[in-house]
């Protein structure tokens, strides 16, 4: 445990639950702590997926593209000038640098708040597909959505296309093999990353990506279950934010589901190779649509890319903050960001669940918000429903759409991927939204806070001491 762990909070977490529980504490240690071997596969992850990168630059057909432009466009320091937040340049420079994010300026984007409607254009765009598919989801539910989706894909793949499905193995861990039976019976192909020999809760891949023909991409919070379209008893209504694209940001995230599938496949001859049909042309004029990076971050990215990205909009922001996500245990350097802008003068509030789905992160969550809140920063509970969307927004001027979440676990163990995007247009509308939910929600105050119980300060003590470990 001393030699693997690096944080010393989350060291000293640890020793707490195996003191107060011996036993106990060793077996959930192996569930939830880190296994310093696994990084030495993820090392060598890392120098293929940033080979595969340079192999992509240098591929013909991008010689001169705007993405074989990137390297020289950025060290330059030529970043297109954003109208009204030329203070955010620098953070695409830092994507680019820390996340290998490309920066382009020709997409288009669609937003979906919740899971009916971002579902329902998937599957369309599934339908639609005329040379490949690729999926890759966190959690695949088998039930009647996840069949559904099964049977989209094995239509297609029975109609001579590539399809590839890429699930985590954690959170899939109880789905039967008959679920996918249609899909691999069409000609698809299945694979699933790092499948645990035994339970383990760490290192799980929970990015949400879907391409189409390299044309249209999607991705969001949004799994693949029930639940995900409101039909869950316990949570009801499931709000959500979902994007679906078209532009030059498809190819990153092209490039994405081929390094992780490739690193499932690595000793399989179903490895994806490098090739244009990957990666089309794409029509628009560049500089007439929307400017993005797609960053992604995990144990096989060389620094935490989001989370840098999270705090550089932090520092940089002029007028607001606006946060949304399910989970909320920060770590000390945007627990402190988000206090320092609060407490000059910034409009700063953030939205969790009412209801939410884990206790613990729950009460760790009530723990920093009431800190928080002596700053002044507001802070909301979502009632209608559960609130799963992960969106930070800057200023009206600047956002981040994605899978991670606002804790330790999304930043440092998990495999993530974020779309953070330039665009004023896009930004106000997920405001709007924003303000939009804030009706259906509780307002957390100070006083409120103050007055809660002696049972819920004692949940919430313990849960900020394991926190480094949520």
């Amino acid at each position: 445990m001393f030699y693997e762990r690096r944080n010393p909070a989350a060291t000293w977490a640890w020793l707490m639950v195996i003191a107060l529980i011996p036993i106990g504490g060793f077996f959930i240690y192996l569930i939830l702590g880190r296994d310093g071997r696994k990084y030495r596969v993820f090392a060598e992850k890392t120098r293929y997926d940033e080979a595969l990168l340079v192999s992509y630059l240098e591929m013909d057909d991008n010689v001169d593209t705007f993405w074989r432009q990137q390297t020289r466009y950025v060290t330059q320091e030529n970043i297109m000038q954003m109208q009204g937040a030329e203070h955010m340049n620098d953070l695409v420079y830092l994507n680019f640098f820390a996340g290998n994010a490309a920066f382009s300026s020709n997409n288009k984007l669609e937003l979906y708040h919740d899971g009916n409607s971002a579902f329902e254009s998937l599957i369309e765009d599934i339908s639609n597909a005329k040379h490949f598919v690729h999926i890759q989801y966190y959690i695949f539910r088998n039930d009647s959505t996840g069949r559904r989706l099964v049977d989209a894909l094995a239509k297609k793949a029975s109609e001579g296309l590539e399809v590839r499905l890429l699930i985590d193995g954690t959170g899939n861990v109880f789905n039967p093999s008959s679920l996918y039976r249609p899909l691999i019976a069409a000609g698809g192909h299945l694979s699933v990353f790092l499948p645990p020999h035994f339970i383990r809760l760490n290192f799980r891949n929970h990015r949400k990506i879907a391409v189409m023909d390299g044309v249209i991409g999607h991705i969001g919070g949004m799994n693949i279950g029930d639940e995900y379209l409101g039909l869950s008893k316990r949570f009801g209504y499931w709000r959500d934010t979902h994007l679906r694209m078209t532009g030059d940001g498809v190819n990153h995230l092209t490039l994405r589901f081929m390094m992780d599938w490739n690193f499932c496949v690595a000793k399989d001859s179903r490895a994806l190779e490098l090739h244009n049909k990957y990666f089309p042309k794409h029509t628009y004029v560049s500089g007439s649509g929307i400017r993005m990076q797609i960053v992604c971050s995990g144990p096989d990215t060389r620094h935490p890319s989001i989370l840098y990205g999270y705090n550089k909009m932090l520092t940089e922001a002029n007028k607001s903050i606006y946060i949304q996500t399910p989970y909320f245990v920060p770590d000390e350097s945007m627990f402190v960001n988000l206090r320092m802008a609060a407490l000059s003068g910034l409009d700063v509030r953030i939205m969790i669940p009412a209801n939410p789905d884990h206790p613990f992160v729950y009460w760790a969550a009530l723990s920093y918000l009431g800190d928080l809140l002596d700053a002044g920063v507001r802070c909301y509970e979502y009632e209608n429903g559960f609130i799963h969307s992960k969106v930070v927004m800057i200023d009206s001027k600047v956002c981040s759409v994605g899978t991670a979440n606002m804790d330790v676990r999304s930043f440092k163990l998990n495999f993530e991927s974020n779309a953070f995007i330039y665009d004023e247009q896009t930004t106000i509308k997920l405001e709007e939204a924003f303000m939009r939910d804030i009706v259906f929600c509780r307002q957390l105050t100070l006083e409120i806070y103050q007055n809660r119980s002696k049972w819920t300060k004692i949940r919430e003590s313990l849960s900020r001491l394991l926190s480094p470990l949520l």
